[in-house]
């Protein structure tokens, strides 16, 4: 079998110039190609996964099948190959420098003395070649988060160094950067990538191509000057210019010839058999919508809106294929109150309360979902959207006084929402949540069943409160019933209202499972049905 093919993708001047949608657009042309292809991420932060960062600092927490918390790159890549990532996927600082101290607590390394070359590097060495070891992926992508020249990047980068040699013409490093245009002046800058490109040759790597980052065309005298101060050809040098959506960059990459360039490096064939009709439709039914539809997401880190990034891409994905453009309204849950409700929630076709944890606008989430349900709007709840539409219903409709989750009120009257017994035990945060992919079985003749054509799925789950079974039998009488429960441990999945137009709760989260080629039928059917309460009220 042929060795597997290893690239590289380095930052360089600034942060947040997109190395994880160049990782992914890359990745997707070259499996448009008929190559089987993966992605990884090496985080330099010390944190063992992001599972206990705050979404304001990192953004949203993104969950694997089998249970990784992981960093949000790993959304796009699988949102843009369609494939499902792993623990083996995302590599931090912290998951690396744990290893190998736990190694030398246990002996390991034989009285040797533990620097950060070679253990430390090593351990690096082996979780980039892991997948490809699999035998499951001819390339593996590895996108080295943060800059050439940040301190906690360098032994990511020192490892990258040592595979080169290594590796030999099994591998190639993609360096992004940035070249700013200068109003003052009238001109774009080559010095910044010039200075970055550098910056990665003092630590012995010689980028093979260069994808820049700019507001306009580049143009041949720019290119030229570029590949001769980087020591890269010039069909190497590639522009990315802002696009409208992070979809478009596949073909704008395309259009560049990167993945002619890559292939070509790389000693593996050019065949004309690229096959992006798939792609090429999405994107016309992202550009040209047919309708469109106002969706209201209620959370408390709506400041942020990469907190909630997966469902900002499902509902993309169920736009287009319901060729409507989902508007969304970012509604902070922390300002909301029976009196301000109506107001903020005035035209909506849709309202989805989002998950998160804590008390801190649990309330105004409250309030939107007593305001959806008695005005008969389309309503999604994820996790703890769903927890909060158990809680609404007991109080309002059962009425059960202060009704509550023990997470928000451990001396609740009426524990509706209550800790899993699995977790009454559990006292470190990190990692200890229900998490990753579970079973559902589905009853027929319901809405989730006319979702998803089904009688059991598997979704991804992150928290640690589940439905109170002791009232089940209260609520299904009163007309909220469960319509999905996990078949061995019957924790309830999924309520819903069948009264209700749409009204459905998930525990589970399903925007982790939404991609281009496969949109989540919850994301689908509820934008759906937003468009016929549109349509109902326009007509």
């Amino acid at each position: 079998m042929p060795s597997t093919k290893y690239i590289f993708v380095t930052g360089g001047v600034t942060s947040s110039l997109g190395k994880g949608i160049i990782s992914a657009s890359l990745a997707t042309l070259l499996q448009s190609r008929g190559y089987s292809v993966t992605i990884q991420k090496l985080d330099p932060y010390i944190n063992i996964d992001p599972g206990t960062l705050n979404p304001y600092e990192h953004g949203e927490c993104y969950v694997t099948n089998d249970g990784a918390e992981t960093d949000l790159d790993l959304g796009h890549y699988e949102r843009f190959l369609n494939r499902p990532t792993s623990q083996a996927n995302n590599v931090t600082t912290g998951r690396v420098y744990q290893t190998v101290i736990n190694k030398e607590r246990r002996g390991d390394y034989l009285g040797k003395t533990v620097q950060v070359i070679p253990h430390i590097t090593d351990e690096i060495k082996r979780r980039i070649q892991l997948l490809g070891n699999t035998g499951e992926f001819e390339i593996v992508i590895t996108e080295i988060g943060g800059t050439v020249g940040d301190i906690e990047a360098l032994p990511y980068i020192e490892a990258v160094r040592q595979l080169r040699w290594e590796l030999g013409e099994d591998s190639l490093v993609v360096h992004l950067t940035l070249v700013p245009y200068l109003a003052a002046t009238g001109e774009m800058k080559t010095k910044p990538t010039q200075h970055s490109v550098q910056k990665l040759q003092e630590s012995g790597i010689q980028p093979d191509v260069l994808v820049c980052r700019t507001e306009y065309d580049l143009g041949e005298d720019i290119r030229r000057k570029l590949a001769l101060f980087c020591n890269v050809k010039k069909e190497a040098v590639v522009q990315s210019i802002d696009a409208e959506t992070i979809y478009a960059v596949p073909i704008l990459m395309r259009n560049q010839h990167l993945d002619e360039v890559v292939l070509k490096r790389l000693n593996l064939p050019v065949e004309d058999n690229l096959d992006l009709v798939n792609w090429r439709d999405f994107l016309y039914k992202l550009r040209y919508p047919q309708t469109e539809v106002e969706i209201g997401l209620i959370g408390k880190y709506v400041e942020l809106h990469d907190s909630y990034k997966s469902i900002v891409e499902a509902f993309i994905h169920a736009g287009a294929t319901n060729e409507a453009k989902v508007k969304i309204r970012w509604i902070h849950s922390e300002n909301l109150s029976l009196d301000s409700v109506e107001k903020s929630l005035e035209g909506l076709d849709g309202v989805l309360v989002a998950p998160g944890f804590g008390e801190r606008g649990f309330d105004g989430k409250l309030d939107a979902i007593r305001y959806a349900r008695e005005n008969k709007i389309p309503f999604l709840g994820i996790c703890l959207g769903m927890q909060a539409a158990v809680i609404e219903y007991a109080r309002n409709v059962l009425g059960l006084e202060g009704a509550n989750s023990t997470e928000m009120d451990a001396e609740t009257a009426h524990p509706v929402i209550d800790l899993m017994d699995e977790q009454k035990e559990v006292t470190e945060k990190g990692g200890t949540m229900r998490l990753g992919a579970c079973d559902c079985n589905i009853k027929e003749g319901t809405k989730a069943f006319e979702v998803y054509r089904r009688k059991q799925i598997s979704e991804r789950h992150r928290h640690r409160y589940e439905f109170n079974n002791k009232y089940l039998e209260d609520f299904e009488a009163s007309g909220m019933i469960a319509t999905g429960q996990n078949p061995g441990t019957e924790l309830v999945e999924i309520v819903e209202i069948p009264e209700h137009p749409w009204f459905i709760g998930v525990q589970f989260h399903p925007e982790y499972k939404s991609t281009v080629a496969n949109p989540h039928p919850l994301f689908v059917q509820f934008v759906a049905a937003a468009i016929r309460y549109s349509e109902s009220q326009n007509a």
